[in-house]
């Protein structure tokens, strides 16, 4: 029960499987029954996924969840839990190993250490109205295994793991009880004071700020200096063109 960890946020509850398809397939088969934000953590996961629907590859050892929670507001406030969720993962990290240098977020939605990928985020949603209901923050974390490197697109990061990064050892319980306080942290943060401090504390820790970076979307590429988020979480890039901001990309170092 989630009662039972000191550290637990109020207000969250907290479901483990000891093997399941997708965190975030669950999250919506389940979503009509939660009363409230829930976090389901699969010790083994066999159908993971990450964005566009590529293969995320989970082995045993590793980290995989999804919060499932109620977000008032259009899609921009959905997608502004990406950025929650990413801040919470480098606190987690933190606290884990003691080693907040290694640890840089590249927008929009991956956790870097010593320059390598460490950890992904994947939102899905449905909207009904006014409300995004419900919203899954998929999250995977490679704690002991990095996969593969053969099926990396062209110019991706490499992937790294906790462990042969930093040598600590983690199990996936151990830091869910990391991260879900972390995450309700700057959930509060952004309810009570808007995006402003999640986007100062983001830059503060924005890999490649100030450098040439790629941004290709579903239909165009874009090369410029990364400058800035904007109110919105829009990536800003200065290009030949002059200022552009981007909504959703994937980006290239």
């Amino acid at each position: 029960m989630s009662s039972s960890l000191p550290n637990w946020p109020a207000g969250y509850d907290r479901r483990v499987f000891p093997e399941i398809d997708s965190t975030n397939a669950e999250a919506a088969r389940l979503a009509p029954t939660l009363a409230g934000p829930t976090w389901l953590l699969a010790l083994r996961q066999t159908a993971g996924r990450g964005r566009r629907g590529r293969a995320w590859t989970d082995p045993p050892g590793n980290f995989a969840a999804t919060l499932v929670m109620r977000v008032e507001g259009d899609a921009a406030a959905a997608a502004q839990r990406s950025f929650v969720a990413a801040l919470a993962l480098a606190d987690a990290l933190t606290q884990a190993t003691g080693r907040p240098e290694s640890i840089a977020l590249k927008w929009p939605n991956d956790v870097l250490m010593n320059g390598a990928k460490v950890a992904g985020i994947l939102l899905e949603t449905a909207g009904q109205g006014g409300v995004i209901a419900p919203l899954a923050i998929g999250i995977g974390v490679n704690l002991a295994h990095a996969p593969d490197t053969t099926a990396l697109e062209p110019g991706a990061l490499a992937p790294t793991s906790v462990l042969s990064a930093t040598g600590a050892q983690l199990d996936p319980e151990t830091f869910l009880a990391l991260l879900a306080p972390a995450f309700a942290q700057w959930e509060t943060r952004l309810v009570t004071h808007g995006f402003g401090p999640l986007r100062r504390a983001f830059l503060d820790r924005a890999a490649r700020l100030g450098d040439t970076i790629t941004a290709r979307t579903g239909s165009d590429t874009i090369t410029g200096t990364f400058t800035d988020i904007d109110d919105t979480g829009a990536l800003v890039l200065i290009t030949a063109r002059g200022r552009q901001t981007v909504q959703a990309a994937d980006i290239f170092f």
